[in-house]
């Protein structure tokens, strides 16, 4: 009984920490990274020459989730390959059990050593259930001090369930509300847009804590796949305004890095030739808000 008075007195007042610990700038021009989720298979099949090959469409850092292919014990190694082919670490996902479980500290120790400045939970249940959201939260919190004890920092990756209605708001704004200000809110635009939000609203919103947004269209929910050659979901073959949210970005967001993260491939595009094309998309919509701050 006592816990859960502790996590209902918590909650409702929320803590707030200097902005200056994200160590990020509002007013800089992100850089440019791929989720490699994107391109599962290649990796899984061949890790070094898909990593070169992303380097060589212009990208410059990869964003981890799970797949290191020769390297899963050699971060050292896998550091001096990335240096090699000029990709940075723009972050990698960790999932909850992975950040609490018996070899959490082997998992931060190699992200620590390869780099990684951002930590992301790409996903967890209960953060769109009424019952469970305080207890999330709670764990957010004290995995937020493990984590930025290392150096790095924390923070959670939405899905659209998170912008369902919450407390007449929606679970994304109550968690932003109730976790430190140097908990990172990576938003993941193709899914805020799928849940028929505007992004720009929450980059303004939560000031310098979108240290990371995931540029992509999702049409759908359920797992990635290939979907009708007509289908708009390359970036700037679509409808939605990337330049506005790109400036908000940059306004009010402190965001690093934009991340190009595919999930529908229009037929007959493999999975690489999509994340290529829509970064051709992106660079084209970044050349754009470039000019127009000159």
């Amino acid at each position: 009984m006592a816990k859960f008075y502790f996590l209902i007195l918590f909650v409702s007042m929320p803590i707030l920490f200097s902005c200056s610990s994200n160590n990020s700038t509002i007013g800089t021009f992100p850089k440019v990274s791929v989720q490699l989720h994107s391109v599962r298979d290649d990796v899984s099949n061949n890790f070094e020459n898909t990593l070169k090959t992303l380097a060589s469409m212009g990208f410059e850092g990869v964003e981890f989730a799970g797949r290191y292919g020769p390297y899963t014990d050699d971060a050292k190694g896998l550091k001096s390959f990335l240096n090699t082919i000029g990709l940075e670490v723009s972050g990698a996902h960790l999932s909850m059990r992975q950040l609490k479980g018996t070899e959490s500290k082997k998992h931060l120790t190699f992200l620590k050593e390869l780099g990684a400045k951002l930590i992301i939970i790409p996903f967890d249940k209960r953060a769109n259930n009424p019952s469970e959201i305080d207890e999330l939260i709670a764990d957010f919190i004290q995995l937020n001090t493990k984590v930025n004890e290392m150096g790095m920092l924390l923070g959670y990756h939405n899905h659209s369930q998170e912008f369902d209605t919450y407390l007449n708001s929606t679970f994304w704004d109550y968690i932003a509300e109730n976790t430190p200000q140097n908990f990172v809110l990576q938003l993941d635009a193709g899914w805020v847009n799928f849940a028929n939000k505007d992004p720009i609203t929450y980059v303004k919103r939560y000031s310098n804590r979108t240290l990371s947004t995931h540029i992509k269209v999702r049409t759908y929910k359920g797992k990635p796949g290939s979907v009708a050659n007509n289908a708009k979901v390359i970036i700037g073959q679509d409808d939605y305004a990337w330049d506005e949210l790109i400036q908000a970005n940059i306004q009010y967001g402190g965001t690093q890095w934009l991340v190009v993260e595919q999930e529908e491939y229009p037929k007959p595009l493999t999975p690489i030739e999509a994340v290529d094309a829509s970064l051709n998309g992106l660079n084209n919509i970044l050349t754009n808000v470039q000019k127009s701050k000159k």
